[in-house]
């Protein structure tokens, strides 16, 4: 099937169906990036701390992050059972910083668990192992990002841009984990995590302009659909809307007010402007499941198989999605140390 022929009206629903959990996978790896994005930017913000405040920053992720990460197996899982070729490619490639994700989620999941339990003179080392694991997983999480937009490409060109998104995804991280604080905390926590927004908030804009600016240097593809007209011009609210979120979230950051019943909107503002970066992306890459490489329709599984798994995705997505809903309905309101009974 050509990319270029490609019109969704006029699809068949047995054509139809890889755009379905392209869709599913790609929502997915969005609200984990925004969900898990926020834990991971607390674990990132762990040592600058004091230990009384270290236990209720991990209290406030307490009920939520071993959930976050099952958008991440949802997402994979599509990946693995509906464009099982793009697995094969896709992991192949990037074998080695997935499993240092593995392990840095593996040292996170731990390090929550033991440091709760162990003695004092013991705590340190696994508030350090939480900093680690978070560090690990973010770092990997930005490089596999990078190498997947350039199509998994070789070259000293590709590994700088993906060393660059290495190191603004965890800098996005901190700046979520940081507004989830101002949202869930209060007193010198919350005047802290204030603080600790403020910083991350260039790193950010930077991280965001010099991305925007470099994939479409290493993507001619990239390039072309985002400079061709009238394409240029429909695309414009994405980086407009994101530069406005950007700007209103600098300007909530200024003073204090966000200290009281405003304290959400640094992470709703947050949470958009990794939504716009993902709607950019998403742009970017269909009908590739790899860029340059392999399209959703060469990638997928047959027809027959997909809509035996659209049954299951039908049950358990919604499954998962009022779950999390209930999760932050029931676990609302201002965190406090962290206790086992």
């Amino acid at each position: 099937m050509n990319p270029s022929t490609l019109n969704l009206a006029h699809m068949t629903f047995n054509e139809f169906l890889p755009v379905i959990f392209m869709s599913l996978m790609g929502f997915a790896m969005l609200v984990y990036v925004v969900l898990d994005g926020y834990d991971l930017g607390v674990g990132l913000l762990l040592p600058r701390a004091s230990d009384d405040d270290k236990d209720t920053m991990i209290s406030s992720i307490g009920p939520f992050w071993d959930a976050n990460e099952t958008w991440l197996v949802l997402g994979v899982g599509i990946l693995l059972i509906a464009f099982p070729k793009a697995y094969g490619v896709v992991l192949t490639a990037l074998y080695l910083p997935v499993a240092a994700m593995l392990c840095g989620l593996i040292l996170r999941g731990v390090a929550f668990e033991f440091r709760v339990k162990a003695r004092a003179h013991h705590k340190h080392l696994w508030n350090h192992a939480f900093f680690a694991g978070s560090l690990i997983a973010s770092l990997a999480q930005g490089w596999m990002l990078g190498r997947y937009i350039t199509g998994l490409a070789q070259g000293i060109e590709f590994d700088i841009f993906a060393a660059l998104i290495a190191l603004a995804l965890p800098a996005a991280y901190v700046l979520l984990g940081s507004s989830w604080l101002i949202m869930k905390t209060e007193g010198d926590l919350q005047k802290l995590a204030l603080r600790w927004a403020r910083i991350a908030w260039p790193a950010v804009a930077v991280g965001m302009l010099l991305i925007s600016l470099a994939t479409p240097w290493v993507s001619a593809t990239v390039r072309e659909r985002w400079f061709s007209l009238p394409a240029f011009f429909a695309l414009l609210p994405i980086p407009l809307s994101t530069l406005a979120a950007l700007l209103g979230l600098a300007f909530c950051l200024r003073g204090e007010r966000v200290l009281g019943r405003a304290s959400h909107i640094p992470l709703m503002l947050s949470g958009y402007i990794m939504t716009m970066g993902f709607c950019g992306l998403a742009y970017s890459l269909y009908p590739f499941v790899v860029m340059d490489s392999i399209t959703i329709w060469q990638a997928a599984a047959a027809p027959t198989s997909l809509k035996f798994i659209l049954v299951g995705v039908a049950i358990t997505v919604p499954m998962i999605a009022a779950y999390t809903v209930f999760a932050y309905r029931i676990f609302g309101g201002k965190a406090t140390g962290l206790r086992y009974l």
